[in-house]
């Protein structure tokens, strides 16, 4: 819940301007993980999962002499596949078990990677800043702050092969 400053000295008024991100320089958000299906690989031509992991956190420390809480709640996430293209999402994604679908199901936050070889992706989660001063209400603070990070995976090919059954359907058939 956004608040109203109790102290104009720090928070904004007649004697000091309202805090803004620079001011809140020394503090950073967690960084974010990623979590790739398949791990490591993906296979040309079909669709990759993505889930991006970040949380709201908060961060304690001084401000003007001052103790105070930032609190980082993610707001956005934007993904660069490392081939040229890239998407911004308004949701981390899932993973395929927990979206209850077959792997290889094109989800919000998935990607399809056309040219074989060595990728990096990179993702930068951008996070909504408040802070609380003394133990106060939460302030907004205007803009964001990103935290990024990078994960290596490879695209290949696959052969099909004959097998006994639909390995969609029982992945532990004979020859899935």
């Amino acid at each position: 819940m956004l608040g109203t400053c109790q102290d104009p000295g720090l928070c904004g008024g007649p004697t000091r301007p309202a805090i803004t991100l620079s001011d809140l320089a020394s503090f950073a958000p967690t960084a974010p993980s990623i979590v790739m299906e398949p791990d490591g690989f993906f296979l040309r031509g079909l669709p990759a999962n993505f889930v991006a992991v970040s949380t709201t956190n908060v961060h304690d420390g001084t401000l003007l002499e001052r103790p105070v809480s930032v609190r980082f709640s993610p707001s956005s996430y934007s993904w660069d596949w490392g081939d040229g293209s890239s998407d911004t999402f308004s949701t981390a994604g899932s993973t395929w078990e927990d979206l209850g679908v077959p792997r290889f199901t094109a989800t919000n936050t998935s990607h399809v990677f056309e040219d074989r070889g060595p990728t990096t992706v990179a993702l930068s989660v951008a996070y909504a800043v408040e802070v609380s001063v003394e133990g106060g209400e939460w302030i907004h603070v205007a803009g964001t702050v990103a935290a990024t990070t990078t994960v290596d995976g490879y695209v290949g090919t696959a052969k099909t092969v004959l097998v006994d059954g639909d390995c969609m359907e029982d992945p532990t058939g004979p020859g899935c």
